[in-house]
């Protein structure tokens, strides 16, 4: 038991990836829309590349959504109004007349007006007043709990009614017939009145009969021949046979079946991820940190396109994938932003619709991305990347609409809004790199920038204490970058590292000689030992400063190495001189030594540029010699045997820097005087 124990401490990064992996499979499969997949697939448009295909279960054939939708609208533009029927009003108008009547009028007046009145009351009311004229081409009127369809016409409104009453009194020869007439007009109401709720009802009782199928494939019947082209119809019944094989597919034991499938497909893909940050990135692999930063943007985008899958099939394109290879490269490199994108679109190709079409565009897309964005710092280029990744997604869709259609009509001119909703949101990548920083501990370019702005307070503060190691660093930063961009290495995190790696001199600033403005020098009173431990400190103590301000790991890391396990050679000499048996331990820098192209550049730009003050006359060839003797020194120490830099990079290098070393010193051909 013991030893078991020992051997997962041991191996605990190991274990910590395998366990990472079986967690991001559970939780991808999980993700999936519980369904199965139909084994066949096919494109309107274009040829059944299979064998003839029979039916293999009876199944229905299932209308599409547009479909739905249009008979859903006809049935509302021709469904039926329902009005309640008052029948105390007609009686309450008589009543009102009547007595209006019996004050104005004698009675034998009276008497003829009421007759003439009644008479134009049961003639308006007959079929009834509305407050308004329906606009319904199917009216019903609710009287007595009986439903008594109107015709298209016949009825009134209450301007309708008083125009009626108006002509009835018009033929009228009685001289009080005015009066009466206004009174009348005054006395009439509506007695049918909308009824919402029974009209609601009714519609949704007519939607609710909507059959979602039009037609039924038996059994047996052939749907489609080998090399037929997958016309609109064919489509439709595929379609409806791979939604009833899914459905069906996914019942009783078959549950099982398909969840292994899902799992071992993640799982090789997964497994391709890992074997190529192995292979190709064992920097990455080996921190755990980057492997989980990866895995976790993996999961993320997985679980964005899912949910929408689930929730909003037809908008999936609304899921901002190409954030994944922005982000990836700009942390790492391109070529692992790519490969990561590409993997994770073969992932998700399982559950979209229209697989072969979507991983088409998103994969060309990703491409896009890592071809077009690059300098994310300059806010424009963000700009310019996600507006070519929109016109990808939109050239895209209008290619695969005119092979499915063979025209231009029936465009889903809401996807553009889709396109250009996934480009807006693609900008997000910019603050998602900042939360990743602070979550991960990674850096990218835009906080690298804005740690080589030299007005920074760390740099302003070496700038005051120590102001030859910050000119020193300026020059060595100079030559970094200038080599780093020669080789195709970071140049901007070079540049950093290159600003910050001597920090650590500002704790005894006067006991290096570039900020030394006297004759006078503090080592002279100090044994060379005790000289030796001073000049080594400053690497440490860098590291404590970089720590309390903050700054990167992976500036750190410039500060760590920049003189590797290289001996302070000056103090050591001098100690030879005192005594014969020299520990050269006590002498030596702790390291450890560069272990990337970047930390390897700075190593030689600063051991370079620091020596080349020794040079009291510089000339072509002595600055020849001198970088070479530099860099020589360095690789017989084996100062770069963990740096991923080959011997044609180095040497490519060592150019760049006797270029700018001839520039610094200005050597040009001498005039006479």
């Amino acid at each position: 038991m013991g030893k078991t124990l020992d051997n997962i401490y041991k191996h605990q990064s190991l274990v910590y990836k395998y366990f990472l992996y079986f967690v991001s499979v559970a939780l991808i499969v999980f993700f999936f829309p519980k369904g199965g997949k139909f084994k066949y697939d096919f494109q309107k448009g274009k040829p059944w590349q299979y064998e003839n295909l029979y039916a293999p279960i009876d199944f229905s054939i299932q209308k599409s959504q547009e479909e739905i939708a249009q008979e859903q609208l006809t049935i509302r533009n021709n469904k039926t109004d329902y009005y309640a029927f008052d029948g105390n009003v007609v009686a309450n108008v008589k009543s009102e007349v009547e007595k209006g009547l019996g004050t104005m009028f004698s009675s034998q007046q009276r008497r003829q007006l009421w007759a003439l009145a009644e008479e134009a009351i049961d003639e308006v009311y007959e079929v009834g007043v509305f407050q308004d004229l329906p606009q319904a081409s199917s009216i019903v009127v609710v009287k007595n709990n009986e439903a008594i369809p109107l015709g298209s016409n016949g009825y009134l409104d209450v301007v309708g009614a008083k125009r009626r009453v108006s002509k009835k009194f018009s033929d009228s020869n009685n001289a009080g017939a005015s009066s009466a007439e206004e009174l009348l007009e005054r006395s009439i109401k509506p007695n049918l009145a909308y009824d919402r709720s029974l009209t609601e009802s009714a519609l949704n009782d007519e939607l609710s009969k909507i059959s979602y199928t039009r037609g039924e494939v038996l059994q047996g019947r052939l749907i489609i021949a080998k090399g037929e082209i997958v016309e609109a119809e064919d489509f439709k019944i595929l379609n409806s046979l791979k939604d009833e094989y899914e459905s069906e597919l996914w019942r009783g034991n078959n549950y099982y079946f398909i969840l292994l499938g899902y799992i071992i497909l993640v799982a090789l893909v997964l497994i391709m991820l890992f074997l190529f940050i192995k292979r190709y990135r064992s920097d990455i692999f080996t921190n755990n940190n980057k492997v989980t930063f990866i895995f976790f943007n993996v999961l993320l985008m997985v679980l964005a396109t899912t949910l929408m899958v689930k929730h909003y099939e037809n908008y999936v394109y609304m899921v901002p994938l190409c954030i994944l290879p922005l982000v990836l490269k700009n942390f790492f490199d391109a070529r692992l932003g790519l490969f990561v994108h590409v993997l994770t679109v073969l992932i998700l190709g399982f559950v979209v619709p229209n697989s072969f079409e979507y991983i088409f565009l998103q994969i060309i897309a990703g491409i896009v991305t890592i071809l077009t964005a690059s300098e994310l710092y300059k806010r424009a280029n963000l700009f310019i990347s996600v507006g070519q990744i929109t016109m990808i997604y939109i050239i895209g869709y209008f290619a695969f609409h005119a092979i499915h259609e063979g025209n231009l009509e029936n465009i889903e001119w809401i996807l553009f809004g889709v396109f250009v909703l996934n480009g807006l949101l693609t900008l997000f990548a910019q603050p998602l790199i900042y939360m990743f920083e602070k979550l991960f501990g990674l850096i990218s370019d835009v906080s690298l920038l804005e740690l080589s702005d030299t007005n920074s307070k760390l740099l302003k503060e070496l700038s005051d204490k120590a102001p030859g190691t910050f000119h020193h660093s300026l020059q060595v930063a100079n030559l970094a970058e200038a080599a780093a961009n020669e080789i195709g290495a970071n140049a901007m995190l070079v540049r950093v590292g290159a600003l910050y790696h001597d920090i650590g001199k500002m704790e005894h600033p006067t006991y290096f000689t570039e900020n030394q403005i006297t004759s006078v020098n503090p080592h002279d009173d100090l044994p060379p030992m005790e000289s030796a431990k001073i000049i080594v400190d400053h690497v440490i103590n860098g590291i404590e400063i970089a720590r309390k301000n903050n700054l990167p790991d992976r500036i750190i890391d410039f500060i760590r190495t920049h003189h590797g396990t290289t001996l302070v050679y000056y103090f050591f000499k001098k100690q030879q001189e005192l005594d014969k048996e020299v520990d050269e331990d006590d002498f030596r820098y702790p390291g450890p030594i560069p272990f990337s192209k970047e930390t390897a550049i700075l190593m030689m730009s600063d051991a370079v540029e620091a020596a080349s003050k020794s040079l009291k006359n510089p000339t072509f060839i002595a600055i020849d010699e001198f970088v070479e003797k530099i860099v020589k020194g360095q690789m017989q120490t084996n100062q770069f045997l963990n740096a991923n830099i080959t011997l044609k990079e180095i040497e490519m290098v060592k150019k760049v820097l006797k270029q700018k070393l001839t520039n610094i010193y200005h050597l040009r051909v001498e005039y006479p005087e």
